[in-house]
């Protein structure tokens, strides 16, 4: 147990010298060894009483208070008083608290102060994972065990230099009211892997992609030709009449909303069909542009056919805002349907908007993540000129999206779609649903630095992520895994690894990215990403990163490679990464559930 560091500003004005025992009065500041004063090591007389012509009792107490001793002295000792008097009756008469049979939980408190030092701060641990944190968000690793602390309690009673004062959690019925808690009862996917989330699941822990070149005429004369498609047509899936009133992301948003309303008990068909009021349920998804090709072939059939070539729908068809509303007409949702668009961050920006219109009782239900379609000619030529996009050959069925890899050398562009069913904890509990886990918090931030680049010092990720902990009511030790936004650039996940790093301290955690199985799903990332969040909290398996053959050491994080990894056990959070151009930043934090 260390003290607070001693600067020449916080210790007190103390002149340390030598009287005979016979000089000290009550009030003073005495030592009982030749360290004392060196040490801080003080104690207030409190009484003097004459025992014999050559001795005195003294009954002194630790300078910050403390349990009383007495003390027999000869006249004539030399005995160094700091020079400081105090009023004996200000100094508390403090008691340690005998911890041998206590029995602790998560959430208690101790306190320890070193009462002999006049300048000592009291140092709390609180109890988090069957072990005792100084710091919760220091990230050091340095924790104490209950042996410990009943050790320090007994030295303490032994009439140690230290007091011991234990406080117990409060119970359930002392806990401050506040915001309705929002746990996740569904989850759905369209991914580079296939239709539904036991496709994308699966393929994740096979440690296989979905990456594969795109040989449409249109993309002939590209230089980069591969990205992550989704290997099934949605219109075949879909009712024909209603696809052709969608566009491409559009279709991927209703089938893994379908998906997740089903995998959250609901009856198909919808809020009428499941008995749900539609007013007290909502849409949520993030797209950046949402399907780039409906404008793109409108404009062409307007030079090749004239005005009477455009369809009436390419308007309706081409807003970003198409996938929520099509969600919304599909399970007959009126409660509110919101399009989130922050660049790559959008997908988990929508699910932290929707987080909060449950918690503070906007809607009970709300359908939320991310969907895009924008593998298309002109978006994957304009990254190329960016030189965003991997260069890497589809050679040996190796991905050429490789996350925190020493070879890393761009991203893949990819489109799909994931979705939660986020819900009030009282909603589904009493139609007992299945819970997967808490949707704990979330948090925000900009960068601030350039409209493409990441800020290097990763300051703005950082932010967020203490954000997301914050919103979450946890900490850096209750952190068991994150699954990185790492896109496979060289800045990019440089600049996410540097605020890893300095949140979580030497707390070591799993790190996995999956943009080498799905290449970079844009808007539609962090709905999907947050879905295998989802999986990995409930499942208790963490996806191994592939492609990555070999991690950057400057990266200085655990990426999980090769194969899948047990979760962690010592905490129950995990977050979920999204960061986008122009210096968007989002975190998501999922709690386990007991």
């Amino acid at each position: 147990m260390s003290n607070s560091p001693e600067t020449p500003e916080n210790r007190l004005p103390l002149t340390p010298h030598t009287v005979s025992a016979a000089e000290v009065i009550p009030g003073d500041l005495v030592d009982l060894s030749p360290e004392g004063a060196e040490q801080r090591c003080w104690y207030v007389v409190t009484h003097t009483v004459p025992e014999t012509p050559e001795r005195i009792r003294w009954s002194l107490r630790p300078a910050l208070g403390g349990p009383e001793r007495e003390q027999d002295v000869a006249r004539e000792a030399r005995i160094t008083v700091g020079a400081r008097r105090v009023d004996p009756q200000g100094v508390p008469p403090l008691r340690s608290q005998d911890l041998t049979d206590a029995s602790f939980r998560d959430g208690d408190r101790v306190g320890v102060l070193r009462v002999v030092d006049p300048e000592a701060v009291e140092e709390t641990y609180v109890r988090r994972w069957g072990v005792w944190h100084r710091d919760l968000d220091a990230g050091s690793g340095v924790a104490h065990s209950d042996s410990e602390v009943r050790a320090w309690a007994a030295d303490a009673l032994r009439g140690g230099e230290a007091v011991v004062r234990y406080q117990a959690r409060p119970g359930a019925e002392a806990a401050v009211p506040r915001a309705r808690r929002v746990v996740v009862t569904g989850l759905g996917a369209v991914t580079p892997l296939g239709l539904g989330v036991g496709a994308l699941w699966d393929g994740l822990l096979d440690g296989r992609h979905g990456i594969r070149e795109v040989d449409d005429p249109e993309f002939a004369e590209l230089p980069v030709r591969v990205a992550g498609v989704v290997p099934v047509d949605p219109g075949e899936v879909l009712p024909r009449a209603a696809a052709r009133r969608m566009n491409r992301a559009a279709q991927f948003a209703v089938l893994a909303a379908r998906e997740a309303w089903g995998d959250a008990g609901f009856q198909d068909g919808g809020t009428e069909a499941s008995g749900v009021d539609p007013a007290r349920v909502g849409v949520s998804l993030g797209a950046i542009l949402g399907d780039a090709s409906v404008l793109v072939g409108g404009d062409r059939k307007l030079r090749e056919r004239g005005a009477r070539g455009v369809s009436p729908l390419t308007t309706p068809m081409t807003v970003p805002s198409q996938a929520a509303s099509q969600v919304s007409l599909d399970l007959h949702i009126t409660g509110e349907a919101r399009t989130v668009t922050s660049a790559c961050a959008s997908g988990t920006e929508a699910i932290g908007e929707a987080i909060d219109r449950i918690r503070y009782g906007r809607v009970d239900v709300a359908l939320a993540g991310g969907a895009e379609a924008v593998v298309t000619p002109a978006i994957m030529a304009s990254f190329a000129a960016m030189r965003a996009l991997s260069t890497h050959p589809l050679d040996g069925g190796v991905s050429p999206s490789r996350p925190f890899a020493k070879d890393r050398d761009g991203f893949v562009n990819g489109e799909g779609a994931g979705v939660l069913v986020l819900e009030a904890e009282e909603h589904a509990r009493a139609r007992g649903a299945r819970i997967y886990c808490e949707a704990a918090g979330w948090g925000l931030s900009a960068d601030a630095h350039h409209m493409a680049a990441p800020d290097p010092s990763g300051s703005g990720v950082a932010l967020a992520l203490r954000r997301a902990l914050r919103d979450a009511g946890g900490h850096v030790v209750d952190v068991v895994h994150v699954n990185a936004h790492a896109t496979a650039t060289v800045e990019g996940d440089l600049a996410e690894a540097a605020a890893l790093r300095a949140v979580l301290g030497e707390r070591v955690v799993p790190v996995t990215a999956l943009k080498g199985h799905l290449g970079h799903l844009q808007g539609a990332a962090g709905g999907v990403e947050a879905v295998a969040a989802v999986l990995t909290l409930r499942n208790g398996v963490v996806p191994p990163t592939v492609g990555s053959a070999e991690i950057d050491d400057s990266m200085g994080i655990d990426v999980v490679t090769g194969e899948p990894r047990d979760l962690p056990s010592d905490g129950d959070l995990v977050l979920s990464n999204s960061f986008g151009f122009g210096g968007h930043n989002a975190v998501l934090a999922l709690r386990r559930v007991s």
